[in-house]
């Protein structure tokens, strides 16, 4: 199942540390099968507010993705972006291409009903 690093970039001024890690960073993530789904482009915001930019590394799971991050060639790039550059950084699995979000809806409707029966019951024992 694939997995996915996500960036959420602020604030991020034109340096050349960070046209460095641009230039380097492909390399870091191809011996794990990373790519770039998204990189250096615009975004709409339709809810809330999201300043700076997007970016979006595909692995093909969370093994490989965990292995870039904490790989040697990753650490020692990072901080070319990271003295320039404020974001948060997750990473995150996939689902599968079968997923049905109905299942995730059915858990939380049972456990809704679980809750509900069980403060029934406190209510009726006092």
């Amino acid at each position: 199942m694939p997995a996915y690093v996500i960036g959420h970039l602020r604030d991020a001024a034109p340096h050349p540390e960070i046209a460095e890690y641009i230039e380097r960073i492909t390399a870091t993530f191809a011996p794990y099968g990373g790519r770039f789904l998204v990189h250096g482009a615009g975004h709409e915001v339709k809810e809330g507010a999201w300043p700076g930019h997007v970016v979006v590394i595909e692995f093909p799971g969370m093994q490989e993705a965990r292995a870039w991050w904490d790989s040697a060639a990753y650490r020692e790039i990072a901080p070319l972006r990271s003295r320039h550059i404020e974001g948060d950084i997750i990473l995150v699995p996939g689902v599968p291409e079968d997923y049905d979000p109905a299942g995730t809806a059915r858990a939380m409707r049972d456990t809704l009903a679980v809750g509900a029966t069980g403060a029934g019951a406190a209510t009726a024992e006092r």
